[in-house]
């Protein structure tokens, strides 16, 4: 559990778990690049064979950032559709969220849609 919780922080671009039993363990690595399970997994497969690309997050950037893929080549949008009531519950919340950062024309962008 300690070695989780140091991979966890070190966030390495590859991790090998080379155990016995490596399954449960898999589950308590959130932090990794590629993660090479069982003594047979070593790390040159994953970089040449197994899929993977050899393109994977490094100095600790794998605690909020993953390995190159097909996303890293696609434009995407964000669609936003809120009904009325919607705005009703979330113009509330963005009201107070906005005046605590200090965007009071964000603020009010959002009580201006609030019904009375």
């Amino acid at each position: 559990a300690e070695a989780c919780d140091i991979a966890n922080r070190i966030a390495p671009e590859h991790l090998e778990l080379s155990l016995a039993e490596p399954g449960p363990w898999v589950d308590r690595i959130r932090h990794a690049g590629a993660i090479f399970i069982g003594h047979h997994s070593v790390e040159a497969l994953g970089d040449y064979c197994a899929g993977p690309n050899h393109v994977l997050p490094t100095m600790r950037s794998a605690r909020f950032s993953s390995p190159l893929g097909v996303y890293d080549f696609q434009k995407r949008t964000s669609l936003i559709d809120v009904s009325e009531a919607g705005a009703q519950t979330l113009g509330r919340i963005a009201s107070v969220l906005a005046h605590g950062e200090g965007l009071q024309a964000h603020a009010r962008s959002a009580e201006m849609r609030l019904k009375p």
